[in-house]
């Protein structure tokens, strides 16, 4: 599964003015059509009707096609429906509101839930409610949606709009020892292992591990080894250093009841003052600070970091790649940083707002086929096809497991590519995914991605009552983002900063101007929606 890194960010639209629970589903003001019991589902009575619909994909990435792989043709040939996608080429947020602005939206729209267009598209009604559709046309919807999922996504005005994927409740979390969290400290092992597995929880020790491994290894096939590795630096600051680093240090989110400043805690800094003294060092490659995704995932392809915090998902196909050269090249995942108290690390799941939303678009000619199609997506047989293909094709059942045949594991271990293009499985069509129920039939995991992921069950919890979201097109929204704009600066700044006594007037300087823009009144709001959603997820 390929995720943006904006999936963990505390951003959630719940906290919006006037987004309120209400409940799943209201009565429509939509007319009347030949509707299908609950127990039938839409899709089956349309699939001797041929139809396309357009769908746009918020990701410049994604580039999977439809019709040529299995998954794809066999969802074609049970609900009629074929599928054009649409994807930015560029900027995803240009496009998108280029879309808009112009009142052109595809068939179906898959945005995150944190976008700002997400809401926009409500507001100006551009987007069906699903419920009302659901009613007039398919009410199987109310048979496979999640209800606690639906709860939590319906607004004030009692109706529904998207629908997520990704989606954890507290309760998935509690129930299940086996789901991960999609952050982890990596080492590459073959390296990590040359150099003593030492470790690198406490400062001093990561600190000489990183120069050791450095002195040992400067050149990784003729290429400078990169001794830490990151995400990208982007406006809002860098997710390795700032929000990964956090919750490795276990830094809390809340004290006394109030929402908590981590980026000035005092054990956060000091970790902070490490890498500002590797950097110093020239531990801390140039490469980090100015490259952009492509560019990283070359170079994670090509095993040339020793270390990193990282989304272990999003490096999923470089480890296949390395696992195929040289199994002990791969990043396992060890315990990396940790505060003073040696504290276990607390990794985040996904939340219940899940990673993206799925909408109708009102200039949909076929409404009545987009939530069918949706209806059958996130269903059970759904989600089998496209998490395992066709049984007996892909897999089969022994002993109330899903088994991989030998040649699709092979390919899928190897060649996502080429997978992608002859099966389509495994959540390439990720858009309505939903990993709990995924889990029922999920094949163990193989190496080398079965280590990080079970690495982080111990740490895995629940932490989606911090989500926060503020509107953009609010002054205090906009106060919100020019302390966000602050702070992607000054991580930069803190990182690279000549002398410990120059890191100290940076971050002085950060607190006053963060201060001085309203950060006081965004921390009450904050503490405001952080009670709320505890409330609403019932974990007072």
């Amino acid at each position: 599964m390929k995720q943006s890194h904006k999936m963990i960010k505390t951003i959630v639209f719940l906290g919006l003015t006037a987004i309120l629970l209400t409940g799943c589903g209201k009565e429509s003001s939509m007319p009347e059509a030949d509707k299908t019991d609950a127990s039938t589902p839409a899709w089956q009575r349309y699939a001797e009707e041929p139809v396309t619909l357009s769908w746009y994909v918020n990701y410049s990435w994604f580039v999977t096609g439809w019709g040529e792989n299995l998954v794809s043709k066999t969802i074609t040939e049970e609900t009629g429906i074929n599928v054009e996608f649409v994807t930015p080429l560029g900027n995803e947020e240009n496009k998108l509101d280029i879309l808009i602005a112009s009142d052109d939206l595809p068939d179906l729209v898959t945005l995150g839930w944190w976008e700002p267009e997400y809401l926009e598209m409500i507001r100006d009604d551009m987007v069906y409610s699903l419920n009302e559709l659901a009613d007039t046309y398919d009410v199987y919807f109310y048979e496979v949606a999640d209800q606690t999922t639906c709860n939590w996504y319906t607004l004030s005005d009692g109706n529904i709009y998207g629908y997520p994927n990704s989606s954890y409740t507290p309760q998935d979390v509690e129930n299940h020892d086996n789901i991960p969290s999609n952050q982890t400290f990596l080492v590459r092992k073959d390296i990590y292992e040359a150099i003593g597995s030492p470790d690198m929880s406490t400062v001093e020790g990561f600190y000489n591990a990183v120069k050791k491994a450095a002195a040992l290894y400067p050149l990784v096939d003729g290429k400078p080894l990169i001794p830490v590795g990151s995400h990208i630096f982007e406006v809002e600051g860098n997710v390795s250093f700032d929000q990964y680093l956090q919750n490795f240090l276990a830094i809390p989110f809340e004290k006394d009841g109030k929402y908590y400043d981590r980026n000035t805690d005092p054990e956060y800094i000091r970790w902070l003052k490490m890498f500002r003294q590797l950097a110093e060092e020239g531990y801390l490659s140039n490469d980090i600070f100015v490259d952009q995704r492509t560019q990283t995932s070359e170079k994670l392809a090509e095993g040339r970091y020793f270390c990193l915090m990282y989304q272990r998902t999003d490096l999923a196909d470089q480890e296949k790649i390395l696992y195929a050269n040289d199994p002990d090249s791969v990043y396992i995942a060890i315990d990396g940083p940790r505060n003073a108290n040696g504290a276990d690390p607390i990794l985040p799941t996904t939340g219940i707002n899940g990673w993206t939303v799925t909408m109708i678009s009102k200039k949909c000619a076929h409404p009545e086929r987009a939530i069918a199609l949706m209806d059958y997506l996130i269903s059970e047989h759904g989600q089998k096809l496209t998490y395992l293909g066709v049984e007996g094709v892909t897999y089969d059942m022994i002993d109330g497991k899903a088994v991989l045949k030998e040649d699709v594991k092979q390919l899928l271990n190897t060649d996502r590519e080429a997978y992608d293009r002859l099966y389509g499985a495994d959540n390439a069509y990720w858009m309505l995914q939903d990993n709990v129920m995924q889990l029922d039939w999920e094949p163990e995991l193989q190496e080398p991605l079965k280590q990080p992921a079970e690495w982080t069950y111990p740490y895995a919890r629940y932490m989606g009552q911090y989500d926060i979201s503020i509107p953009e097109d609010t002054d205090m929204g906009r106060d919100l983002i020019r302390i966000k704009t602050l702070w992607g600066t000054t991580i930069k700044q803190l990182l690279l900063a000549p002398s410990e006594e120059a890191f100290d007037t940076i971050l002085e300087d950060y607190v006053k101007q963060r201060q001085s823009i309203g950060y006081d009144a965004i921390v009450e709001e904050e503490t405001r929606q952080m009670q709320e959603n505890k409330q609403r997820l019932g974990m007072e």
